[in-house]
């Protein structure tokens, strides 16, 4: 079997730098040649392979450019990352043009895992290339391809039959509790049933329903339960972002909402039905579409920490909170009042933008002050304040903020022919 569009001198090169230890590509590579696809990094777009050694990969790793250069006078440009909790390296190689360019490729080193309460991160150990392809989700991404010399020559390890999966379009776990050990596994089967149209397995859709209902690890604070691993919530916030940065994302997410796996996240996502339309709304106000997803979830901002969102998006959902408790108390009448009660609470933009894809009932004048408010200055400067007479001081600036609110309370809403 040959491997096509990998280069055949960095296929050799990776079989000479093992140096008689098994080597193999593994996972999604195999399966999308299998199904005559190209394989690439979802982020970026670039070529990907994943490979797996029965040795260190770190050593395997470090002879590469080497080998490379030996064996075939190529030298290559290469970024190495190491994760030494799961012996695994990633490899980001230039190669010249003539061979692809730019390859991103994950080295690891074959592993068993045992995890000891569910939804933790598992104990690691070394082992096989048939123990690591015994642990891995979906018999899809349990074939590997065994690279046997540097000629090329391969075969085909497929002790699940992932190949039969493939050809009926099916997704089928490898063993029974798969989601119980891990279960950002749910929400990776609705992004591989959403990009090539597979259907669970009957055995593997009851094992959705029995982890969702027994839930052993249920961190829902509305309940007094106790809270996740840490890590389950940045694991979940990691395949969700990954299936929101694919083209069938829509899809995706209904599978899950049809399963009712969105309480994987928050119970309120489940129960709402209009997160299509705040997804579709995101991209124009400057929003991910992670941020409009749970936007609407009970304690949004509680959400976004176990997911692991960043600092400033975190941000964001608080004061999109707090304006939410401004408004209940204070309802501005004019533009130059909305100006200020946003302006003055140093609420951003994107706080304004996620209110809107909420949709709150204030949404128009919230999508004024966004679009056209908050860019509307006073039509005089301080400097010609100056120049004028103006003495020095906090004078100046509340001349220019009143000449900044008559500007604003002239605005016209066109549509409608009346101001707001």
């Amino acid at each position: 079997m040959q491997i096509p569009d990998v280069p055949p001198q960095l296929l050799a090169a990776l079989v000479e730098a093992a140096a008689g230890q098994r080597l193999a590509l593994v996972g999604g590579v195999v399966r999308d040649l299998l199904l005559h696809r190209h394989h690439q990094d979802p982020w970026r777009g670039l070529p990907d392979l994943d490979l797996l050694v029965e040795g260190n990969a770190l050593i395997l790793a470090n002879r590469l450019p080497e080998t490379l250069h030996q064996n075939f006078g190529i030298q290559i440009s290469l970024t190495q990352q190491l994760y030494d909790r799961y012996k695994t390296v990633k490899l980001d190689i230039l190669l010249p043009e003539k061979m692809g360019g730019r390859w991103l490729v994950d080295l690891a080193s074959a592993r068993r895992e045992i995890y000891i309460e569910p939804a933790s991160n598992p104990l690691v150990s070394s082992g096989t290339l048939e123990q690591d392809l015994a642990r891995r989700d979906f018999t899809i991404n349990a074939m590997a391809l065994e690279l046997l010399d540097r000629d090329g020559s391969c075969c085909l390890l497929d002790l699940h039959q992932g190949q039969s999966d493939l050809v009926i379009r099916r997704l089928r776990l490898l063993h029974s509790k798969s989601f119980v050990d891990d279960p950002t596994r749910i929400v990776r089967a609705a992004r591989y049933g959403a990009r090539f149209g597979f259907e669970l397995a009957p055995e593997t859709f009851d094992q959705v329903t029995m982890s969702l209902h027994n839930w052993p690890w249920k961190w829902r604070p509305e309940e007094g339960l106790c809270k996740p691993p840490p890590a389950l919530g940045k694991r979940l916030g990691m395949e969700l972002d990954i299936l929101l940065a694919q083209e069938k994302w829509n899809i995706a997410i209904r599978l899950l909402w049809n399963w009712g796996a969105l309480v994987l996240f928050d119970d309120w996502l489940q129960k709402d039905s209009n997160w299509i339309s705040r997804i579709h709304w995101a991209p124009r106000l400057g929003l991910s579409r992670m941020l409009a997803l749970i936007s609407n979830a009970g304690k949004p901002a509680e959400l976004a920490g176990r997911l692991g969102l960043p600092k400033a998006q975190l941000r964001w959902i608080e004061q999109m909170s707090s304006l939410e408790r401004l408004l209940k108390h204070n309802f501005p009448q004019t533009p130059s009042a909305w100006t200020d009660l946003i302006e003055a609470n140093d609420i951003s933009s994107k706080a304004v933008g996620l209110m809107i894809i909420r949709g709150n009932e204030n949404k128009r004048p919230l999508l004024r002050w966004i679009l056209r408010w908050s860019t509307m200055k006073s039509p005089i400067t301080g400097k010609k304040l100056l120049e004028l007479g103006w003495p020095k001081g906090p004078s100046i600036g509340l001349e220019l903020w009143r000449q900044r609110a008559l500007l604003l309370d002239q605005d016209v809403d066109t549509r409608n022919n009346r101001k707001l």
